[in-house]
């Protein structure tokens, strides 16, 4: 068997992936900030719903990514990363435009909705071509980088435009959109789709099925789907770890901020602190991880990962001793450094290059339906048992997480990307 070729740092730091690493940083800015800090305190404190309207909102959000996911990720094979991703930025943009003009329940949920339809293409794009780029032997590497990329936006959005916030949301608005603007532009500079089509011919698949042809569609997502069902070799328990792992996500996502400032009591300068240090960790982490999972495999960082997350979100939400907290999010931090590189490349290692850009799109979107439920199940569990009951239940499905991931590696496995 021939030996794969190396990839080099200025091939796995081409243009096209320092552009998507931009976009991708800059649009999960505008989303943290959105909705980590001025959604739900706007929403549980300004405008008086309860958590379950709150995580109804969010679900909405999560609703219009994933409705478009896996279409898109099918889309963007044949028609170039650039029109996707632009089209997206367009809606939100209006999206975050809505937001800052108006103050109406009705438009704030319509905009949370938009929100999620114009962020769809982002994941799908960012993992298709960072992971095209990068090759089969540095997929672990790659997604690291990428992650860094979003936790940092995600992070820092959030810290940000608490500075923007004082006497009125009205200049962080502005802000907000002027990111959107520059994001656009970025954008702009994506391969198209003669671009894309050339770098598909590079991993030696056949270019006429990368070619776009509108006329029938419908017969060209049935052969996509049958060529997926052949190739496509996993346990079913593959999907539940796929729906697991951001559920247990999406349990947390409505509810933390109005945790730490409502039942903990930070401030949010505290609150802020904490942010930084947690996602710092994990941040600082992802790289040298990421490169161990290339070395080692994915295995026992999923098994250590899964286990230390679930032990600390279930002591987290038993404690309210300051110091003991910012012991806990620096574990947090640790835990899911190791499960990030490990748990994308593990999913990377299962998708057939012949469809990469559907599969991710259609695995995305089993992660992302996690994300659907989990704000509903999280609002309906504050508000019925006690603000301490999320974490409990995203304790729980980490632990499942782990079995089934025990279960799972245990257990002789075909890739299809062998």
């Amino acid at each position: 068997m021939e030996k794969p070729k190396a990839i080099s740092l200025h091939q796995l730091f081409s243009p096209f992936v320092m552009e998507l690493l931009v976009i991708l940083f800059l649009v999960e800015f505008v989303k943290g900030a959105l909705l980590v800090t001025i959604l739900p305190i706007y929403m549980g404190t300004v405008l008086g719903l309860s958590a379950f309207a709150i995580g109804w909102a969010f679900s909405l959000q999560y609703i219009g990514d994933n409705l478009f996911r896996s279409p898109l990720g099918w889309i963007i094979e044949r028609v170039g990363y650039r029109i996707c991703m632009l089209m997206g930025l367009i809606v939100t943009f209006v999206a975050v435009g809505i937001i800052a003009i108006t103050s109406q329940l009705y438009f704030i949920i319509l905009a949370c909705l938009l929100l999620g339809i114009g962020t769809s293409p982002l994941w799908p794009c960012v993992v298709t071509g960072a992971t095209q780029v990068a090759g089969q032997e540095k997929q672990g590497t790659v997604l690291s980088v990428v992650y860094v990329a979003w936790l940092s936006g995600t992070g820092v959005g959030p810290v940000v435009i608490n500075f923007f916030v004082k006497h009125s949301y009205a200049p962080a608005f502005r802000f907000l959109l002027l990111c959107m603007a520059l994001v656009t532009i970025v954008a702009l500079f994506l391969p198209g789709r003669k671009q894309t089509e050339e770098l598909h011919r590079s991993e030696k698949e056949d270019s006429a099925e990368t070619k776009l042809s509108m006329g029938n569609l419908s017969q060209k997502i049935k052969a996509t789907l049958h060529e997926v069902r052949k190739n496509l070799h996993v346990s079913w328990w593959f999907y539940v770890a796929l729906f697991l792992q951001n559920f247990s996500i999406g349990l947390l996502t409505p509810v933390i901020t109005l945790y730490a400032r409502t039942v903990i009591g930070l401030n949010p300068t505290q609150y802020s602190i904490l942010l930084i240090i947690g996602g710092g960790i994990t941040v600082v982490a992802l790289i040298p991880m990421g490169r161990w999972v290339d070395k080692m495999g994915t295995k026992w960082f999923l098994h250590i990962g899964f286990g230390l997350t679930a032990a600390t979100l279930f002591v987290f939400a038993t404690t309210r001793s300051m110091l003991f907290i910012y012991i806990l999010v620096c574990m947090l931090g640790v835990g899911y450094a190791l499960i990030i590189p490990a748990w994308n490349a593990f999913i990377a290692s299962v998708i057939p290059k012949s469809e990469r850009g559907a599969i991710w799109g259609f695995f995305l979107t089993l992660e992302g339906s996690g994300m659907v439920v989990g704000p509903i199940v999280s609002g309906r569990l504050w508000d019925m048992i006690g603000s301490h009951a999320p974490f409990y239940g995203s304790a729980l499905g980490l632990l499942a997480l782990f079995c089934i991931h025990w279960y799972i590696s245990s257990r002789p496995r075909v890739t299809a990307a062998s």
